[in-house]
């Protein structure tokens, strides 16, 4: 999902010696941030942390390029104990770390402490966003963030992976695989959502959505493949057999274009939440939700007709919705005094001639 402003901007290295590796656009809890990579190492392997895969990750911070690594608090900049290498056993799934998403918090790892969290689960997105790229024994550097209100200090970070396991690419992943992904993808858009981590949420329900969109690519090529002798029954038939089916498919498909219409209307990104909900409505005629970020989000951008046409249908799902109607009444008194004004323009217009 594109800015509709410039993002905070968290820089490497580079900006003293000219050297960059990569760059990206990452969420975290409060916002969109620009960050640019620097490897540090290279290790001679194709082999790459893909999704699902389990990583023992370390993150440090550096009060500056210089200075030695030490461990730094993200937030208060105070200096923690270096940590030894706990991890002697296999990667398993429940050796993964908790820890809390937290909103004061750019990268989200415990800092300075060997941490083991599962790439695609969506806790850590800037240090995820790294790890996609790195070989297991790589360490890249880093970020340092500038003109954001709640940091007031330039920072640097080293990000070290030492192991992980096997993940697979979307194509790889059989098709309950990927359903699991996509509901993981959406629970946590909902998580985020509610804790008020719009950026965050909008980020996970996209990630779900492009899963989606290659469930319906695979359904379609169902649909042509082999099909020009069968009987319209078997056609059906074969359709009700996917999984996910092409009836769940559409309503997630919906509820996911509705959910980023939501974000993006408190994001104040009304244009893209216009074009999410009016998605969702064509998806999901019944989606009364969708139908009314559809009206909220044409009112924001003066489109009083088609928010008309919004609420009423609103007002045909679900008759006497106060919503609904508080919003229609809100558009007559809108375009009354609309009305009002231009008149008096035109009465001044004739009776100055």
């Amino acid at each position: 999902m594109e800015p509709d402003y410039p993002p905070e901007t968290l820089h490497t290295e580079s900006d003293h010696d000219s050297v960059c590796n990569t760059s990206w656009v990452s969420v975290c809890p409060r916002g969109l941030w620009k960050v640019h990579q620097k490897r540090l190492n290279t290790i001679s392997s194709n082999n790459c942390p893909r999704l699902g895969s389990l990583c023992r990750v370390q993150v440090r911070l550096k009060a500056n390029n210089d200075e030695a690594e030490n461990v730094a608090c993200e937030k208060t900049g105070e200096k923690l104990p270096a940590q030894p290498d706990p991890f002697t056993a296999e990667l398993t799934e429940s050796g993964t770390t908790p820890f809390v998403r937290c909103k004061d918090s750019v990268l989200q790892v415990p800092l300075g402490d060997w941490t083991t969290l599962r790439l695609g689960d969506g806790q850590c997105d800037i240090t995820e966003a790294c790890l996609e790229g790195m070989r297991a024994g790589e360490k890249f550097s880093s970020f340092r963030q500038t003109n954001h209100t709640f940091y007031h200090l330039p920072f640097f970070a080293t990000v070290e992976l030492q192991a992980f396991t096997p993940g697979k690419e979307a194509w790889e992943m059989s098709p309950g695989e990927k359903w699991e992904w996509v509901k993981s993808h959406k629970d946590t858009g909902g998580v985020r959502f509610r804790s008020e981590d719009l950026w965050g949420a909008a980020d996970s329900y996209s990630k779900a959505m492009k899963l989606v969109i290659t469930f319906c690519n695979h359904v379609r090529d169902v649909a042509k493949k082999g099909w020009e002798y069968e009987a319209e029954e078997q056609r059906e038939a074969t359709l009700e057999t996917l999984d996910p089916s092409a009836e769940e498919l559409n309503k997630m498909k919906a509820d996911l274009h509705s959910n980023l219409s939501l974000c993006q209307l408190k994001l104040n990104q009304p244009e893209r939440a216009k074009a999410n909900a009016a998605k969702a409505t064509q998806l999901e005629p019944g989606c009364a939700k969708a139908w009314y970020r559809l009206g909220k989000a044409c009112q924001i951008v003066n489109e009083l007709e088609e928010a008309k046409q919004a609420f009423r249908k609103l007002l045909e799902l679900q008759p006497e919705m106060p919503a609904a109607l508080k919003a229609l009444k809100d558009i007559a008194s809108r375009e009354k005094a609309t009305n009002a004004q231009l008149g008096l323009r035109l009465s001044k217009m004739f009776s100055s001639r």
